[in-house]
């Protein structure tokens, strides 16, 4: 008879066991599809690109998007008639909770802040992008983006 209660013990511990194992998968699934939900509904903060030189008035671009491209090809979000810029020059993209940029392989590169971007570097506020000829101020969105001094170089956007 003892042998029949243990059996029994062991079958409910096996049952509890599985039990508690998928209500721990539940909660995780669940929990699961509410962080995917608020990132899905998360909003891309806007970056602000304000160009100018010393002859020219300043020009403000400001996006929503995740991506913003920069290049000499008319259909890029920043077009420049610049011919020392690429046709696909640099790319301005947000994950991670920052803006990043990169060089996109162009013939002369792009700079950040005087120095070459060599992979995808993190932009703050404030800083300045290069690319041929033109200078770009960056300002993030809640940064101050009234601080912005002009840049040397023609710009012809």
């Amino acid at each position: 008879m003892s042998g029949v209660v243990v059996l029994l013990l062991r079958v409910l511990l096996v049952a509890a066991l599985y039990g508690f194992l998928g209500f721990a998968l539940y909660v995780l699934w669940q929990q699961l599809e509410q962080t995917s939900e608020r990132i899905a509904r998360r909003e891309t903060p806007s970056i602000q690109l304000r160009m100018g030189t010393d002859k020219q008035t300043a020009v403000e671009l400001t996006f929503a998007q995740s991506e913003v491209t920069v290049g000499r090809d008319p259909l890029s979000d920043v077009p420049l008639q610049d011919e020392a810029v690429s046709v696909r020059h640099a790319l301005l993209t947000f994950h991670h909770g920052q803006w990043w940029i990169q060089d996109l392989g162009s013939k002369n590169g792009t700079r950040l802040n005087s120095q070459a971007v060599g992979g995808a570097t993190v932009l703050t506020n404030g800083d300045e992008i290069q690319c041929g000829q033109s200078h770009f101020r960056v300002a993030l969105q809640g940064g101050l983006a009234n601080q912005v001094a002009p840049s040397q170089g023609g710009s012809n956007a």
